[in-house]
This record gives C-alpha cells, structure tokens and sequence, in this order.
C-alpha cells in the first residue's frame, strides 16, 4: 500500500473511531508522545491525554462528518508526511456550518505503522 493510502487509511480510521465513541481506539492512531490541539487552543500531550480528554467528549452526541476539500498529504522525508485536511460535524444528529475546521496534522512512520504525532484543529470563519 502506498504512503498516501496508508495515510489516508489512517484519516478514514479517525472518523470511525469518532462517531463510534471509542476514546481508545481513537487515541491509538497517534503516538505516544503526540502533542494534540483542540480546537478551543487545548494542548493534550501524549495519547493517554487524548484518550482521557476524548472519553468524556464521546458522551456527547457529536459526530464528524466529511464535507471540505480533498486532503493534501506532503511527504516531507520517507517517514514523515505533513497532512491537512477540513470537514465538519453535527450535533444531536443536526448539521453545525459553524463547526467547520481546518485540520493540520503531522503523520509519522512508526514501528505500529502510520500514527498522528501531531494534530491542530482551527475553526473557520470568514473574515
């Protein structure tokens, strides 16, 4: 399989692993020592910080939804791929616009294969 699939394998599990509410299985895409930042400036740091933080978050009825543009994937050396993506979510089953983001993670070749090191979520308004 090539990076980019691999790559994009790994976006698709986020989503899965989102909607389904599984803090762990979506904590398990990125590395031990990710720095991850919410979209209200957060800063977890480390996959276990990300499980705990999204555990209570799945309680809620917020799911991902697709919308926004292809996602770019940048190879930047054989192990290390910069990847931005955009979408969208709904809340209690209802469309948000104003949920829209822009996504800015770094994808990282490991031992377990593809896993986030780093992830930034903005929202987007218009100027």
């Amino acid at each position: 399989m090539s990076t980019e699939k691999e790559i994009l394998h790994l976006l698709a599990r986020i989503g899965e692993t989102w909607n389904a509410g599984d803090s762990e299985g979506y904590a398990g895409l990125f590395t031990e020592d990710a720095d991850y930042i919410t979209f209200f400036g957060r800063h977890l740091k480390g996959r276990q910080a990300i499980e705990e933080a999204h555990r209570g978050l799945f309680k809620l009825d917020i799911k991902l939804a697709g919308g926004g543009p292809e996602p770019l994937i940048k190879p930047l050396t054989d192990d290390v791929a910069l990847v931005i993506v955009g979408g969208t979510s709904s809340v209690n089953g209802e469309p948000d616009p104003g949920r829209e983001s822009a996504i800015t993670l770094t994808a990282l070749r490991t031992p377990e294969g593809w896993r986030f090191a780093s992830f930034h979520n903005t929202r987007v308004h218009k100027p």
